[in-house]
């Protein structure tokens, strides 16, 4: 049973850091083969600026997929998104890892998946989150599903989600719109 909004903003609120799968998550889920092998993915200007606003206001945010691809490495370096774990098929194994590596508690992080093997690593953390486009057995185990789907801007809508609940969202429009010091003029 889904948390009503006020305990699903209470969980919202406590998240640390946001872990996110890429494919159907930060992607679309296509995989776009040429003759070399995997040679692009699809990422939604709309999830990068959300992560940066994030990282704008000390939400930290860190990537968990099974597969492994330099693409990802060069998306997560844009966006300034540390510790990215590749490789992992087992996600809860791989989250136990990443919890280590941060020294987060598993309750103060929040998880963005959309298929079944995302789903022990999920039910280790505090607030669950997926894509509208998630497998139908993710999307029940999520305390907040986006009407967005996976690449399509769904990430956007759960950092906007987490940064109004903690209270940071004027701070990170503030931090994007404000030029620092010495620009402009």
């Amino acid at each position: 049973m889904k948390p009503d909004a006020s305990r699903m903003r209470e969980l919202a609120r406590q998240v640390d850091l946001l872990v996110l799968d890429v494919d159907g998550v930060l992607t679309d889920g296509g995989l776009y083969y040429g003759a070399e092998g995997e040679a692009l993915k699809r990422f939604d200007v709309k999830d990068g600026h959300g992560l940066v606003l994030a990282h704008l206001v000390g939400l930290r945010a860190a990537i968990l997929t099974a597969r492994r691809s330099a693409i990802v490495e060069k998306r997560a370096s844009e966006l300034r998104i540390s510790p990215v774990l590749q490789g992992f098929r087992d996600k809860k194994a791989g989250l136990l890892e990443l919890l280590a590596m941060t020294k987060v508690r598993a309750s103060r992080v929040g998880y963005v998946g959309d298929d079944i093997n995302d789903l022990p690593a999920m039910s280790l953390v505090g607030f669950r989150a997926c894509p509208s486009d998630a497998a139908a057995e993710v999307r029940r185990a999520c305390h907040f599903v986006a009407k967005a789907g996976g690449g399509r801007g769904a990430v956007r809508e759960i950092v906007e989600l987490l940064l109004k609940a903690q209270g940071k969202w004027a701070e990170a429009l503030t931090a994007v719109v404000t030029p620092p010091p010495g620009v402009g003029r």
